[in-house]
């Protein structure tokens, strides 16, 4: 080992002179890993956070879909074999959807009601494995069934079997005067996805008394495609909606949910530099920890110019102090913030249980759980960052202690 190195490895350890410089050390060292693991660990949440909601979103919705200008979509049939005859496509399904008033008993609230055939419904969308009580398969034409949100269900206060009155914008004429067109349903399924908003606004009825209920015929509103590759979907369905001659409305995940996804990149990126700064921090308190070290070194430092050593070689030894601190800090605050990345959820919860709260409430936030997503370029950002601002820290204290000379420091010894 060169002698530089082994200098400056034993400048690290306490001994009886310097037990409080190797404190400060200990302490640097201690900063950065607790700034590394809080970073990696925050953006490890954001990333699950991310993930957990486009899951459960496109659990929901399709891929993109394919609207008629005119909202009635004929000869469907048609048109969903061209779309499923494309390469891109996993499957297609047709879908009337429209905005209702749901009445049970003396409640009401506002929903999205969307008929489906629950066949074609699973080759777009996961919501029938979302069913906690019921089923999709339930949904028969003819037989006016409804599933329902379990949160909406909660809001109408309604249980299986009971029964729901659906009052559209549609008007009917009757010897009393015009009345809104409404239909009773009954409750053969509840679901429930996991996100409060959804759970709380969405139902489903069977395609053929969806369009009896908006008198639409053998109409259709649109089609809802998935897709083999969901990041091209915005391509994808253009070309689609093109192949079939154009004068359609598209829409694909990406542009109905942008904003969401937007602003979790930019909360990501913010959250980035705001934490950074506590690195930092930690990183330059390195700074002051060397100078602490020069200044306590200053005869052992003189000892070695008179023997020989160049200012190099001092420069060496008190770099190589410094990047053991940033390097140690680094590689423990990386360990620490993927241990608990990992373990997150199972802390959070064992948290809520000692303390008896519930930290995420569904009707304010889109999930109900903590869940961490670590991303390896994301740790491998970080440790550069960190490692890289450590070195920067030691690079005047070093340089402070290869311009010390000799015989000022040996005269005040």
């Amino acid at each position: 080992m060169k002698y530089e190195l082994l200098i400056g490895r034993r400048y690290l350890r306490s001994s009886r002179g310097n037990r409080f410089v190797s404190f400060i050390s200990t302490i640097s060292m201690a900063g950065v890993a607790i700034g590394v693991a809080v970073l990696i660990v925050v953006l490890s949440v954001m990333n699950g956070f991310e993930r957990e909601v486009r899951e459960r979103l496109l659990s929901l919705t399709a891929h993109a879909s394919i609207t008629a200008l005119s909202f009635r979509l004929g000869d469907w049939q048609d048109a969903a074999a061209r779309v499923r005859d494309n390469p891109a496509v996993l499957g297609a399904a047709p879908f009337i959807e429209d905005q209702a008033l749901l009445i049970a008993g003396d409640k009401s609230t506002g929903a999205v009601v969307t008929g489906v055939l629950p066949e074609d419904e699973r080759q777009v969308t996961t919501i029938a494995d979302k069913a906690i009580a019921g089923s999709f398969a339930a949904l028969r034409p003819g037989e006016f069934g409804i599933v329902l949100g379990d949160e909406l269900a909660k809001a109408l206060g309604v249980r299986m079997g009971e029964r729901v009155v659906i009052v559209t914008s549609l008007r009917t004429t009757t010897p009393a005067g015009v009345m809104p067109r409404m239909r009773a349903f009954k409750v053969v399924g509840l679901f429930s996805a996991g996100m409060y908003e959804y759970d709380r606004s969405l139902a489903y009825v069977h395609l053929a008394d969806a369009a009896r209920l908006y008198r639409l015929g053998d109409d259709v509103t649109g089609l809802r495609l998935r897709l083999a590759d969901m990041f091209a979907a915005p391509r994808v369905v253009r070309e689609l909606a093109q192949s079939l001659g154009g004068g359609y409305y598209i829409d694909d995940w990406t542009r109905k949910h942008a904003n969401f996804f937007r602003s979790i990149q930019l909360t990501k990126s913010a959250l980035f530099i705001i934490l950074l700064l506590v690195v930092a921090v930690a990183a330059f308190n390195i700074i002051s920890t060397l100078v602490m070290v020069v200044k306590d070194k200053r005869s052992d430092i003189a000892i070695l110019r008179t023997v020989g050593a160049s200012p190099l070689s001092v420069l060496s030894i008190f770099l190589t102090q410094g990047v053991a601190i940033g390097l140690i800090g680094t590689v423990s605050g990386v360990l620490l913030g993927v241990l608990i990345s990992i373990n997150l959820e199972s802390l959070i919860h064992g948290l809520e249980a000692v303390l008896g709260l519930h930290f995420l409430d569904a009707k304010v936030y889109f999930i109900s759980d903590l869940p961490a997503r670590v991303e390896w370029s994301d740790v491998l950002q970080i440790s550069l960052t960190a490692f890289g601002l450590c070195c920067l820290s030691t690079l005047y204290p070093s340089w402070r202690a290869a311009r010390t000379q000799p015989a000022q420091s040996l005269r005040h010894e």
